[in-house]
């Protein structure tokens, strides 16, 4: 086993105990009701989520181009905080499965991006639910974002950049050259490319998707909410 194979190995473990501990949470939580009006919920926010995941993305400058901004993990935040993270979890799931069609990376990157919005709203999600003040919410959202850039700074490296280069016969001059393109700091596509361009872009996502979330969360779930009361 090489130290890659160990680091992904790791971070999937660590990705299993966070679901696991999810789930027992919620099955211990007396008054969290999985009925048909929360299902119908989900869905809607899933199917917002997809929307979002697939039309509404764009790069930023000064970063590679095949990094984009997107906002499909606002609907899953919303979801896991006003009906809990399973309910978080499961628009997530949907949002994946409306893009697998759709995919242009073997299901690899829509995969990596699910596990990366989990580690992000889940920890939040499981906070908040203890602790449901701002505090909670700050504390959430800081613990999901630390856990995210984490995640997301080790598979980048270690799984999904050579993935692309051995599965999708991406050369690596021609990563280094998207990269440096963007920023000429970026010497290479190991630890360079991950402390200049992945671990900058996602806390810039990251504060983006916090701020319109706590910016859009009560009006949006009221109205969801109001609309399947009628």
């Amino acid at each position: 086993m090489n130290y890659r194979t160990l680091i992904f190995g790791i971070v999937v473990i660590i990705f299993v105990f966070v679901f696991v501990k999810v789930y027992f949470a919620e099955k211990q939580h007396a008054k969290y009701n999985f009925g048909t009006k929360q299902m119908v919920r989900v869905a809607v926010f899933g199917a917002l989520s997809g929307i979002f995941y697939i039309f509404i993305k764009f790069p930023v400058p000064f970063m590679p181009a095949f990094l984009e901004f997107h906002f499909d993990e606002i609907p899953a935040f919303i979801a896991s905080f006003a009906y809990g993270p399973i309910a978080g979890l499961l628009v997530l799931l949907i949002k994946t499965i409306i893009k697998l069609p759709l995919t242009s990376t073997l299901g690899v990157g829509e995969i990596s991006d699910l596990i990366y919005s989990a580690a992000f709203i889940l920890p939040a999600a499981l906070i908040y639910k203890r602790k449901r003040n701002f505090g909670g919410v700050f504390i959430g959202l800081a613990v999901g974002t630390v856990f995210q850039l984490a995640i997301s700074l080790l598979s980048n490296i270690y799984v999904m950049i050579p993935f692309y280069m051995k599965v999708m016969e991406f050369p690596e001059a021609a990563i280094l050259g998207m990269c440096k393109a963007a920023n000429p700091k970026i010497n290479n596509i190991g630890w360079s490319y991950g402390l200049l361009a992945v671990l900058p872009f996602n806390a810039m996502k990251d504060a983006a998707v916090i701020v319109l979330t706590l910016v859009t969360y009560k009006s949006v779930h009221r109205f969801i909410d109001n609309k399947l009361q009628n």
